[in-house]
């Protein structure tokens, strides 16, 4: 809980900053956006979990029938809706959650975003499961995520003296590699894999995984353990 509050203290308190930055590789994140563009459908209810202000959420959104985006930071979520308001997106909604709460509803989405996110998560393998159950069966998680341990190793020791000081907020290390396994665990198929930034090396992998088509009847197994477990 006390990390939770640090983090969405320190995104508070950054998110008119980080509204006003401008995203390096521009190039990088129109192919991201495209390739999330071809998975989706218009019909679609979609979940951007970590949505900061907006700014996917709101490129995404005319391509489906309604996005919901959700962040751990009122002020973050305040500024998408200002966003939203401004270029009068009707189908996009706003929230202030955490990602375990966002994902409460089961089957409630067609596919559920997470973009430059699942390394600040404090339990990443327990969102990855309840992502899981906030699909329909067959639906598909799109996530891009900064792998920190195939970057500077500097970071490592940098990043937690940072922390200290109120100038970073809870960060995870892992590989590409390490990441798919986590999400192969929670029960998704990875279905494409891409590296979409323009230098020549990108730490940031783009996944695309597919729920279980028989989710439902997943669920139902698991009650019925439950439920003998306690006889």
């Amino acid at each position: 809980m006390r990390r939770d509050t640090d983090d969405r203290r320190f995104w508070d308190r950054v998110a008119r900053k980080y509204a006003r930055d401008q995203i390096k590789d521009i190039a990088g994140y129109t192919r991201t956006l495209e390739c999330t563009r071809q998975r989706l459908r218009e019909t679609d209810t979609v979940l951007e979990f970590g949505c900061g202000t907006g700014t996917t959420a709101l490129s995404i959104a005319p391509s489906v029938a309604r996005l919901v985006g959700t962040d751990i930071s009122s002020e973050m979520i305040a500024i998408a809706r200002e966003k939203a308001g401004a270029q009068g997106c009707g189908n996009a909604e706003f929230a202030a959650a955490s990602a375990d709460r966002a994902l409460g509803a089961e089957g409630a989405f067609d596919a559920v975003l997470a973009f430059n996110v699942l390394h600040l998560l404090a339990d990443r393998s327990a969102t990855l499961q309840q992502t899981v159950c906030a699909l329909k069966p067959g639906g598909l998680f799109i996530s891009k995520t900064p792998c920190l341990s195939e970057m500077n190793p500097l970071l490592k020791l940098a990043v937690p003296v940072a922390r200290l000081a109120g100038k970073a907020p809870h960060v995870a290390f892992f590989t590409a590699f390490a990441l798919e396994r986590e999400i192969e665990s929670a029960g998704f198929a990875i279905v494409e894999r891409a590296r979409h930034g323009s230098g020549h090396k990108d730490p940031r992998i783009f996944i695309v995984a597919r729920a279980p088509v028989d989710i439902g009847r997943q669920r139902d197994d698991g009650r019925d353990q439950r439920s003998t477990s306690t006889l």
